[in-house]
């Protein structure tokens, strides 16, 4: 991302959390920014859209450290679950989201709020998929009803631990006590039969990824993830690392969370990694073109019915 432009998402987020998404004007952001109005509009076309920005950064670096905490572990592995749940709840109090969000669905913003409640069915989307992963494909008619009610009833243990704690220092054990008590429910749904929300519901709630894009952004991301650990490898030199990270981290974002990837920017993107000089990651490098090939099959499929 252009340096500018973080700059400013940065120092905006610095606002919203000191003073309030309402009670800061685009004039504030601009002066305490240091940056001309003609700047701010060149990179947001309104205030509402900065925030979105501001989520998008966050989720992002959210994303890409819980994959990593994955690399080279099994993926049932339930500790790494607990340790995936904490880097959540931490992130969401060190930048504030819980009091933005209430703040953005208390407002009459539609794009806003639109977004909250996306973002919030792509977290129990995720929470489902990992579901899958700990609990087994067999249990997985159930899951989805287990990750609906486990998403509650952390949110409230955490809430009421605030209040009688008047701090957040409990994290990690109001996260293992409530992954505890998930454990015994998830076994007591498995074991009744009982259903009340189908998976294939989360096609209809986020009807802008089918199952086939899903099953392929799965395979993506777990390539990614390997030719992430393969480059930490090869490449002491940090700043090496990075690079080739900062490409990576652009084409899953253009495949996975932009409504139009941008072909010819991946396809160079991609080129850059191919063209390393020790011509490594020859077989990971393959494989995502063939996903991405997939990918825009079915997004020019889905635009044909």
């Amino acid at each position: 991302m252009n340096e500018r432009k973080q700059h400013v998402i940065n120092k905006a987020h610095q606002l919203f959390i000191e003073k309030g998404y309402q009670a800061t004007s685009i004039q504030d952001i601009l002066d305490f920014s240091c940056i001309s109005k003609g700047t701010f509009y060149k990179y947001f076309s309104s205030k509402s859209e900065l925030l979105i920005a501001i989520y998008k950064t966050v989720y992002k670096k959210l994303e890409k450290d819980r994959n990593e905490l994955l690399i080279g572990k099994n993926p049932s592995d339930l500790e790494i679950f607990v340790r995936q749940l904490e880097m959540q709840m931490i992130t969401n109090r060190k930048n504030k989201l819980i009091a933005l969000y209430e703040e953005v669905m208390a407002s009459n913003d539609v794009d806003l709020k639109q977004y909250i409640r996306h973002s919030r069915l792509r977290s129990l989307r995720w929470m489902f998929g990992r579901f899958i992963d700990i609990f087994g494909e067999k249990n997985k008619p159930y899951l989805l009803d287990c990750a609906i009610m486990f998403t509650g009833m952390l949110q409230h243990n955490l809430q009421y631990n605030r209040i009688a704690t008047d701090s957040n220092e409990k994290i990690s054990d109001v996260v293992r006590y409530s992954v505890n008590r998930l454990v015994n429910m998830v076994n007591e749904v498995a074991e009744t039969g009982e259903q009340l929300h189908a998976p294939e519901l989360l096609e209809v709630w986020l009807p802008g990824i089918r199952k086939k894009n899903h099953e392929l952004i799965d395979s993506f991301c777990k390539i990614t993830g390997h030719l992430r650990n393969s480059i930490s490898k090869q490449f002491s030199d940090t700043k090496e690392q990075e690079k080739y990270y900062e490409l990576i981290d652009f084409i899953q974002e253009e495949v996975i969370h932009t409504r139009s990837p941008r072909k010819f920017l991946i396809e160079s993107s991609l080129q850059t990694l191919e063209n390393n000089s020790a011509k490594l990651w020859k077989k990971e490098l393959d494989q995502i073109n063939q996903i991405i090939a997939s990918f825009y099959q079915h997004i020019e499929e889905s635009e044909e019915n």
